[in-house]
């Protein structure tokens, strides 16, 4: 039954088999394999199917799609609303002190490309550092992430970025800055224009003009951390505009004569 709810699922999606087998990250023949009952899943193809359809496994593997009707589909298509406002399953894995208070994680450079798909295992969070921000409220969930490149100035590269988790996408107000986790492109440190209710997706830009925007799914998503603050050990570069730069000569001028009328 499984490898007919995986055809019947992508084709009510529009999707080919070219699109769903390079999204879970497997080669067109092992995947169309699934599909024609030659082979079966294993639990974690069927978790990264399941993510990608943003469905549950139950959905899945219990029901039978060949006797689902448009209401019944719509329904099934509606499940995106559900991960978004996070009243589903959304598993945050986090350390707490020996007083039961949770601690603020940092994800080290050399673990960025393993978060996205560790970020809910407990065995990889635990070995994740730790450090305390006391001006941050308790009673929210903070997590700090590295941040490479120059597309986010003033944080520059080699800075780390403090988000506050966001368990409802729907709440966030547009151009908020926001950490993404994506399951494709890992971990992004963007401002975010929330379009779920256009197209169930968020334009993510950079504050460097440079770099254009770009659509992600929410189907990519795996989390979202609000910008709170961030650490660096540079100081932000500061531009003099053409007034500023005047008024500065100007008081350099008045200063040289006071110095002169003085001696």
């Amino acid at each position: 039954m499984i490898g007919n709810n995986l055809k019947l699922l992508r084709k009510q999606f529009s999707k080919s088999q070219d699109e769903v087998s390079k999204k879970l990250g497997l080669n067109r023949s092992t995947y169309s394999g699934y599909e024609n009952a030659v082979a079966q899943p294993s639990l974690d193809i069927v978790t990264r199917i399941c993510d990608y359809y943003k469905i549950s496994a139950d959905t899945l593997l219990r029901n039978d799609f060949s006797t689902y009707d448009e209401k019944k589909w719509k329904s099934l298509q509606g499940a995106w609303k559900q991960n978004a406002k996070g009243s589903g399953l959304r598993i945050l894995t986090a350390q707490v002190s020996d007083n039961n208070e949770e601690l603020i994680e940092m994800v080290p450079a050399k673990a960025q490309a393993g978060y996205a798909s560790g970020y809910a295992d407990p065995e990889f969070i635990k070995d994740l550092p730790t450090i305390r921000l006391p001006f941050l409220s308790k009673n929210r969930k903070h997590r700090t992430f590295p941040i490479s490149g120059d597309s986010m100035p003033p944080v520059s590269d080699g800075s780390f970025v403090v988000g506050e988790f966001v368990e409802d996408w729907t709440t966030i107000p547009t151009d908020t800055p926001c950490i993404i986790v994506t399951s494709d492109n890992g971990i992004v440190f963007k401002v975010l224009e929330n379009n779920l209710k256009v197209n169930r997706s968020f334009l993510l830009s950079s504050t460097n003009s440079f770099y254009e925007p770009y659509d992600v799914g929410v189907n990519e998503v795996v989390e979202i951390w609000r910008f709170r603050c961030y650490i660096s050990m540079e100081l932000p570069t500061f531009a003099i505009g053409e007034g500023e730069l005047s008024d500065a000569l100007l008081a350099i001028k008045k200063s040289l004569h006071r110095i002169e009328n003085k001696s």
